[in-house]
């Protein structure tokens, strides 16, 4: 259980870090280029839920990524009993849904600046691209486990 935690908080404190160089850095809407035709840092102050979705009120995001997180701890409570890779992922999600609630006490609005928009439509922030790849490695780990069941 301390790996989940020690990755929740790398997680966490990366993510804070590197919104705090935003915000000091970049005004709204101010957009880099960091590598030419791919990548893009670009501020940008997030209202709404993942990909555009769930309507732009803070509490009720944070609420709901509270139940996303309660509903995961225990559909993989065994799991991250057992597995270090669950525990792992679950550590990245844990560690960007509290960064990113966070902002959204903290400002009303969760800071993105990760802009692949040759690539990717949406502008994201460390703490999502974290959430993702632990979704990924949960879902990954779980249809391994099925094949082998």
């Amino acid at each position: 259980m301390i790996l989940l935690w020690l990755v929740a908080l790398l997680v966490f404190l990366l993510d804070r870090w590197s919104k705090t160089v935003v915000l000091h850095s970049f005004v709204p809407g101010e957009s880099r280029i960091v590598v030419p035709h791919v990548l893009w840092w670009t501020y940008v102050q997030n209202t709404h839920g993942a990909f555009g979705l769930f309507g732009n009120s803070p509490m009720i995001l944070i609420v709901l990524a509270l139940i996303v997180l309660g509903v995961f701890a225990y559909a993989f409570r065994d799991a991250v009993r057992h597995s270090n890779v669950v525990r792992i992922a679950f550590g990245m999600i844990v560690g960007g849904a509290i960064g990113n609630i966070v902002d959204r006490f903290q400002h009303q609005w969760v800071v993105d600046f990760i802009d692949f928009r040759t690539i990717w439509p949406n502008v994201f922030n460390v703490a999502d691209a974290c959430i993702t790849i632990g979704v990924a490695l949960l879902v990954l780990t779980s249809l391994r486990r099925e094949r082998r069941a």
